[in-house]
């Protein structure tokens, strides 16, 4: 099993499927997940892509000994994993929690990232008027049950075994939210993201309960030339719930970006 070392030894567990030397897509999952989260994206993306799933430290099979966890230095662990994989440019897209590293990892080094993907996240773009609007739409989320931000009650009833299975996904991990306070700091603003010229696409559902359709849309606007995905009737987790949707509104921007097959 492959392990790429990141800045300070940590050991970062990753995959890499699909044809050598194809256009590439790196996810980087979420709070709950790690590179297995993506079994219904990796096997219809593969058949064209090179497609790279990683579990930054303290989710998966990573690394998991230290005392705490700062996720200001995810950067450095998919930064290792591109490395190791030996793809010189790939799109990068962040689910949730994982935008913001995936962001800060491509405007690191803006030539290695083919286009980046905020999957449900505004990849925390320092922006006064946006964080106003996604401290709002928080608030609102915290109101609710955590599987109620998650999932639309109607799939957890139509499907019970893979709303359990989405529960049992988070118990491989050893790092929580409340390490990964630091998840936004320094991040870019908005003019650092447009001058960057790295291609951007927002990717969301307009049933999302942590971030609103509203948000999205403003952060859209706010990053001139940025793609919106703004998918009907889909959850934060669309990836899982309504991966058809996903799956296709991703492959739309790779095609953007790669060309058509």
């Amino acid at each position: 099993m492959p392990f790429a070392t990141s800045a300070d030894g940590t050991q970062i567990y990753y995959e890499v499927h699909g044809p050598q030397g194809a256009p590439a897509v790196l996810f980087v999952h979420g709070s709950g997940g790690h590179h297995a989260a993506w079994w219904q994206q990796v096997p219809v993306l593969a058949a064209e892509y090179q497609v790279i799933t990683l579990d930054l430290r303290g989710f998966g099979r990573s690394d998991s000994g230290m005392d705490e966890f700062d996720s200001r230095v995810f950067p450095d662990d998919i930064e290792a994993v591109l490395d190791a994989a030996g793809v010189g440019k790939a799109v990068l897209l962040g689910q949730s929690i994982g935008a913001a590293a995936a962001l800060k990892t491509a405007l690191r080094d803006p030539a290695k990232a083919a286009g980046v993907v905020l999957a449900h996240s505004l990849g925390g773009i320092a922006d006064e008027e946006l964080a106003a609007l996604v401290r709002a739409d928080r608030a609102e989320a915290e109101k609710l049950p955590v599987l109620d931000r998650l999932l639309t009650p109607a799939f957890r009833e139509r499907d019970p075994a893979k709303t359990f299975l989405f529960r049992q996904m988070g118990t491989f991990n050893t790092a929580k939210m409340a390490d990964l306070r630091n998840l936004n700091a320094d991040g870019p603003s908005v003019q650092t993201v447009v001058d960057s010229g790295i291609p951007i696409c927002f990717l969301a559902g307009e049933l999302d309960a942590v971030l609103s359709a509203d948000t999205v849309r403003a952060a859209a606007k706010r990053i001139a030339g940025s793609v919106l995905e703004l998918v009907p009737d889909a959850p934060h987790s669309m990836y899982w719930e309504a991966p058809e949707l996903f799956n296709a509104a991703l492959g739309r921007f790779l095609t953007q970006i790669y060309g058509a097959k």
